[in-house]
């Protein structure tokens, strides 16, 4: 373990059952920037994904009996520790993920506010009366509903954001009743295990058994030993559409929530605020490291003014600061690994030996290749690129590209443009700037994706919406009380209080 980190978590141990649980395996984590390891994270075995299974099965009875004031207790407690400790994560998550400061801040901040917002959704999950004499037979009776624990739930996080991704899946299955076992992505695992740590020491306050929230830690297997097993009753994935696709096979037929990726468009009208819509470019493709699923990557313009968009934009990519993620100035850094950023310099290339034009940043070159600098040796380093003439069939186009690339096109109408966004096997969220309200509303109408974003970046989100895609972006929705409600049942109780003759 690094001298820089302090963690909670004991080492070589994971939280698994009712205690900490000694594993076989170890892994560096690797802090993308300079490839150093920071740390080694505990790994399991799928030995340890069934024992799990078992204790989370056996708490199952235990933690839906929790009343409404536990519940929103334990999720407020947890809430406190955090923001007493969001300093400490900021940290961390800049080390594991290798994303600037500025958005490992950010990152922070709306786990806080997940917290805070799931815990007040507690005391509202409730059913409702239901008119059963609405048939004959139903004259004199009385029909409700209730919402009950679904059961053990499986959350299953990406790199990107891995604090606030857990948080997603971990505090809604506490306010539900049920208890979670959540799997980090193998890159980023330390702070979500320093949440975990966290939780389970509140629980143990609450004299809670440390069952409700377990992690486990490793290769895919460890994972699809949970998803597999019928004891799961609802599995909530953040990831990509490919691994989304398969998760949903191997759970079938039970719950499955799938927050996939994207390729999300940006529409510029003719009317729009340039100066404005060029920021939020700035500020929505490169985020992140653009490693973000609702980052900026299909910039569509109404031909009048694309001339001018491109100058402003190309006038101002010098904002776009590269460096090191723990300097307050940074906004692009490395991607996660070496292969993130070799398939981004491949992608480009591709749309570039496919007639694609090269603005500025990457032309698709290997890391410390002829024309790079020795300050870009790192292969993990993709620089903030514009491109322009982009096929449409190009894969940096059609598909989720995660990395800090932004494509730009021009058409003669907003109509064009919400088809050529909505041409696509994505839909998790897109914008618009324009000033009209016709416009707006034809977008927000029109547009098929899971939230659209008016005068604003699409990267802008709040975590207290129904967050979620359509088409190949997945199903179901993120958000306190959208994820509180997949993670119950509701139970139908019809009663006649008279017994007929």
């Amino acid at each position: 373990m690094s001298d820089t980190l302090s963690l909670i978590a004991p080492a070589g141990q994971l939280p698994i059952g009712t205690a900490w649980r000694e594993v076989p395996g170890a892994q560096d984590v690797v802090f993308p920037f300079d490839g150093t390891a920071v740390a080694q994270a505990p790994v399991s075995t799928v030995a340890d994904s069934r024992a799990a299974l078992d204790a989370a099965e056996a708490a199952r009875t235990e933690v839906a009996a929790l009343t409404t004031a536990q519940r929103k207790s334990i999720l407020l407690d947890v809430h406190d520790r955090l923001r007493a400790d969001a300093e400490r994560f900021v940290e961390l998550l800049i080390l594991e993920t290798g994303k600037p400061r500025v958005d490992c801040q950010t990152e922070v901040n709306r786990t806080i506010v997940t917290l805070q917002a799931t815990a007040e959704e507690v005391s509202h999950i409730h059913g409702e009366t239901v008119p059963l004499d609405l048939q004959e037979l139903g004259r004199g009776m009385i029909g409700y509903y209730t919402r009950k624990p679904a059961g053990v739930v499986i959350g299953i996080a990406g790199f990107n954001y891995p604090l606030l991704l857990a948080t997603h899946k971990l505090a809604p299955a506490i306010a539900a009743g049920c208890p979670v076992i959540i799997k980090p992505a193998p890159n980023t695992p330390l702070a979500t295990l320093e949440l975990v740590a966290i939780v389970r020491e509140v629980l143990a306050a609450h004299s809670v058994t440390g069952a409700a929230v377990q992690l486990v830690n490793g290769a895919p297997e460890i994972g699809e030993q949970l998803i597999r097993d019928p004891r799961a009753k609802v599995v909530s994935f953040t990831g990509s559409a490919k691994i989304g696709h398969l998760i949903a096979q191997q759970a079938a037929p039970r719950k499955v929530l799938l927050e996939l990726g994207s390729n999300t468009g940006f529409i510029v009208a003719a009317d729009a605020n340039l100066d404005a819509a060029v920021d939020a470019v700035l500020r929505g493709g490169f985020y992140a490291n653009g490693q973000a699923c609702i980052s900026v990557q299909r910039v569509v313009l109404e031909r009048p003014i694309a001339e001018a968009f491109t100058a402003r934009l190309l006038a101002r990519m010098g904002e776009v600061v590269v460096g090191d993620p723990r300097a307050a100035e940074t906004t692009v850094a490395p991607v996660i690994n070496a292969a993130s950023g070799d398939r981004i310099r491949g992608t480009i290339a591709a749309a570039v030996a496919a007639g694609a034009t090269v603005l500025v940043g990457e032309d698709g070159s290997a890391a410390g290749s002829s024309g790079r600098s020795d300050a870009d040796a790192n292969p993990a380093l993709v620089r903030p690129t514009v491109l322009s003439n982009v096929p449409a069939d190009a894969d940096v186009w059609a598909e989720e590209i995660f990395g800090p690339v932004v494509c730009l096109t021009s058409v003669d109408s907003i109509s064009e443009a919400i088809d050529l966004v909505n041409a696509s096997r994505y839909g998790l969220q897109a914008a618009i700037y324009t000033a009209s309200l016709e416009s707006a509303f034809a977008a927000v109408e029109q547009l098929e994706v899971g939230g659209v974003v008016v005068n604003e970046i699409p990267g802008f989100r709040s975590d207290i919406m129904p967050y979620g895609g359509v088409k190949d972006s997945g199903i179901g929705r993120e958000g306190p009380r959208y994820a509180i409600e997949d993670f119950t049942v509701t139970r139908m109780a019809m009663i006649r209080p008279t017994a007929r003759n």
